[in-house]
């Protein structure tokens, strides 16, 4: 089997980045896992964010507001080729405090943030007033709110199920349930299964996740990524009682409120545990106390893939020029970019993005 380019790991990030390829008329086949391996697409919260990102690397919240604006577009070339609904708001989205002084210091990095990018970062601070004009429900200890416009949210599964149906549809090979074992480049790139399916491509997109600790080597990448656990709870349907996402609350389109989500550093451990689920729904219930008459009906918990300073990984590789490393913990936020942005960069193409800054190089021992 030849392709142009074989994408190893078949989530959100890797398909995101098969689909734009396809688009530009290139061949691609997917190496995807087991059902077994650890996979943040099914597992996370669902939103497109900005707020709040960049905040130290204004570059990334370029690169993130980017996305955002092109979500909508992408969004509905996707729904109208697959005929999903991807249940996708992007009407903005809360940072909801319950203390002055934080509210203020969110703010005034905020504020720093949009100096920084020339004015182009679109948010508005909300007294305790406003807020509640905006979201009734929301509870009495809350003193405001920062509304940013570019936020919003998706499902991440029917997301998740229409890249997949589109890449087939589209003429590519998506390979499940296969692990890779060793590559080498005799010429083209040869990828080797352990069922014995060899695969041949002309370049390689590592978009493995966390599987890219362990497959980065064989490619010459460090790739320096860890899970970093994320608890997230959701309730029964209910009434409609927030017309916005916020950072760990989001009404999802079939009623149920999603509380999330926590950030633990417990390694490869993806159980959840009473403690945090009384944490989130404390949390849940002083922002909406409606909730506390709701019943809960399910928790699960998902392992985020982080490097060392939260920002993405895009990087060729020196040791086998051709591979690529592609990994970030915001793969919803992040898939019109990869769709849209991404694949020029991997061809070399005049238009592609300015990439340098999210190298791995920048991890380098001094």
């Amino acid at each position: 089997m030849q392709s142009d380019y074989a994408i190893i790991g078949g989530g959100i990030v890797g398909l995101s980045v098969a689909w734009g390829l396809l688009r530009r008329g290139l061949s691609v086949t997917v190496i995807d896992g087991s059902d077994g391996d650890f996979r943040a697409s099914r597992g996370n919260f669902g939103l497109i964010w900005v707020q709040g990102k960049g905040l130290r690397e204004p570059r990334y919240a370029r690169w993130t507001m980017g996305s955002a604006a092109l979500w909508a577009e992408f969004a509905s070339e996707l729904e109208a080729a697959t005929g999903a609904a991807l249940a996708r708001e992007q009407r903005g989205g809360y940072e909801i405090f319950f203390d002055e002084a934080k509210l203020e210091a969110h703010v005034a990095d905020l504020s720093g943030l949009r100096d920084r990018l020339g004015g182009d970062y679109p948010f508005e601070v909300l007294g305790r007033n406003a807020l509640r004009g905006e979201e009734p429900e929301i509870g009495p200890e809350a003193v405001g709110a920062v509304l940013h416009h570019s936020d919003g949210h998706v499902n991440p599964l029917r997301l998740l199920r229409a890249l997949a149906d589109d890449v087939r549809r589209q003429g590519g090979q998506v390979l499940t349930g296969r692990e890779l074992v060793s590559v080498d480049k005799p010429g083209l790139f040869r990828l080797f299964c352990s069922d014995g399916t060899v695969t041949e491509a002309r370049k390689v997109v590592l978009a493995a996740g966390l599987g890219a600790a362990r497959l980065g080597p064989k490619l010459g990448f460090r790739a320096p990524v860890r899970p970093q656990r994320g608890q997230v709870l959701i309730t029964e349907r209910l009434p409609k009682l927030l017309s916005r996402p916020t950072v760990d609350l989001r009404q999802v389109a079939e009623g149920g409120l999603q509380i999330g989500a926590t950030n633990e550093e417990v390694g490869f451990d993806d159980a959840t545990t009473p403690e945090a689920m009384a944490r989130l729904a404390a949390t849940a219930v002083r922002t909406l106390p409606a909730l506390a008459r709701a019943r809960l009906v399910r928790a699960w918990a998902a392992l985020r893939v982080m490097t060392p300073d939260g920002l993405p990984i895009y990087q060729q590789s020196h040791e086998m020029p051709g591979a690529y490393l592609v990994t970030c913990h915001s793969g919803i936020t992040l898939a019109a970019a990869h769709a849209r942005l991404l694949p020029a960069w991997l061809e070399g193409a005049p238009d592609a993005p300015n990439l340098e800054v999210f190298s791995e190089d920048r991890f380098a021992l001094s």
